[in-house]
């Protein structure tokens, strides 16, 4: 049988790379009569969080997609976070280390990061030097026993080719002087991705392995392990990235790249799904508007374009306003509405922000109107009034906004500390520094307090409202965004 997977981090929001690849291992698994599982890969501790997790899993099902297995439904070959799983790993290692297909290190960074720059300065690959590698069991138990902090490294062939068999692109030949000897189990006992994904890809009998072209490198690392395990290697199948319209890789600098972002701003999912499917493949009939179950039913791997998939987002809404126009009767769309904007969840989060200022319901609108909106009609004149210089307003949001895509802890309290620091750090009074923030979030002079809106807004949408005000005012150029980047680092490295 069939079996895909999707996998990813909670380390963020979700990214529709990741809705990217699930639908396509979707629609393959589907098409065969297989499964399709999610499988939740949070063994960064420091950057896994829960809420991300669950973002993850709404959004996807926001999509349309459900999986057969995963986290929220269980399953057969469970657990499902590589947190839950962690003495299966560590067995694994065990076994990697007593048939001599990996080793103990006791490298330390400072000697590690000596190495790489030699490296680099005679040109060659920067990649673990094997010193390690010819420790007797007498000299390990020695640093053990003295409580050396160790990785576990695998055992990489010092010379040869490594032959990778891709379904879309063949046979993929990599130098091993190019294959580092990776990391498999940290200092603190968790693994790597690149054992844990090879342990549980083979334990959940995944036949078919569909991810993004950026693993390709990665491919001789995997297929090692699974030589080493004595294990049958999945099917690979790396897919095109996909890119912004300036053809460089799809980031959330340049495109708005959550999925949140797209349910935010009022997109059916049906049409995102929709476009995704579009990004590398066609119906044959050459249709653009088709169904999840269309796709199922069309599909074929083989004939996915290998060139570099564009997100363009003005495609996608007109995309979008067709399944508006030709699926949705009157009925249909008040429904929809209602759903997005006027839920009971998002009502109660705007409520306490405006009870004070409403006498009449009519009240409700210009006050809380900006919160159900996309992005505000913005023209540089309104920032024309402020204190501060056009170049002082376009640092204050530029660094706002970088503050802002670092920020995990959304909440009111939180975003406001962090950006008075920021403020305090620029030299600039907070008041000045609010009001072109100000301005970006709400696009009016009047409106419920700053943070407390951010919140509700979301991160997407109000770190999307921060760029679309800096493009208001002209943008910034590479030059500029060089100098400020220096800039701004120094701040951080000063405060």
């Amino acid at each position: 049988m069939v079996r895909t997977r999707v996998a990813p981090s909670p380390t963020g929001d979700p990214h529709v790379g990741t809705a990217y690849m699930a639908l396509f291992s979707y629609c393959f698994a589907k098409q065969h009569g297989g499964e399709f599982l999610l499988r939740i890969e949070d063994t960064d501790l420091a950057r896994s969080t829960k809420a991300s997790e669950q973002t993850i899993l709404d959004s996807l099902k926001w999509l349309g997609l459900q999986w057969d297995e995963g986290p929220d439904v269980g399953g057969p070959k469970g657990a499902y976070r590589q947190s839950e799983r962690l003495p299966i790993y560590e067995a694994h290692t065990q076994t990697l280390l007593d048939n001599g297909h990996a080793f103990h290190c006791f490298c330390t960074s400072e000697r590690l990061d000596e190495m790489r720059k030699a490296q680099m300065v005679e040109g060659q690959t920067a990649r673990y030097d094997g010193l390690c590698s010819h420790l007797t069991a007498e000299d390990v138990a020695a640093q053990k026993t003295a409580g050396t902090p160790f990785v576990v490294r695998m055992k990489v062939p010092a010379s040869g080719v490594c032959t990778i068999q891709d379904r879309l692109r063949g046979a993929i030949e990599i130098d091993y002087a190019q294959v580092d000897m990776q990391v498999l189990q940290k200092t603190d006992g968790f693994p790597t991705y690149h054992l844990a994904v090879v342990v549980d890809d083979h334990l959940m009998e995944i036949t078919h392995i569909i991810r993004g072209e950026e693993w390709i490198n990665s491919a001789p690392k995997h297929q090692l392990l699974y030589q080493y395990f004595g294990w049958p290697m999945p099917e690979l199948i790396h897919m095109p990235l996909l890119r912004n319209p300036d053809k460089s890789k799809l980031s959330k600098r340049k495109n708005p790249t959550s999925i949140r972002f797209y349910k935010d701003m009022g997109y059916m999912p049906e049409a995102v799904l929709n476009y995704l499917g579009m990004l590398g493949w066609s119906l044959p009939s050459g249709e653009e508007k088709f169904t999840l179950d269309e796709m199922v039913a069309n599909f074929d791997i083989d004939r996915i374009s290998m060139g570099a998939p564009v997100f363009d987002v003005e495609k996608l809404k007109w995309l979008n306003g067709r399944w508006l126009r030709e699926t949705l009767d009157d009925e249909a769309l008040a429904d929809r509405l209602a759903d997005w904007a006027f839920n009971r969840d998002k009502l109660m989060q705007i409520i306490p922000l405006i009870k004070e200022r409403v006498e009449v319901f009519s009240d409700v609108a210009p006050l809380a109107g900006f919160l159900l909106e996309g992005l505000p009609l913005l023209e540089a004149e309104h920032f024309a009034n402020l204190k501060t210089e056009p170049e002082v307003a376009i640092k204050v949001l530029q660094f706002s906004l970088w503050h802002l895509e670092q920020a995990s802890d959304w909440r009111s309290g939180t975003l406001q500390a962090g950006l008075k620091q920021l403020a305090e750090t620029m030299d600039v009074k907070i008041r000045d520094f609010l009001a072109p923030l100000f301005i970006a979030i709400s696009g009016r002079s009047v409106a419920p307090p700053l943070f407390d809106s951010m919140v509700v807004l979301g991160p997407d949408l109000t770190r999307a409202r921060v760029r679309h005000a800096l493009n208001t005012l002209g943008g910034v150029s590479k030059k500029q965004a060089k100098k400020l980047e220096a800039e701004y680092r120094q701040l951080g490295s000063a405060s």
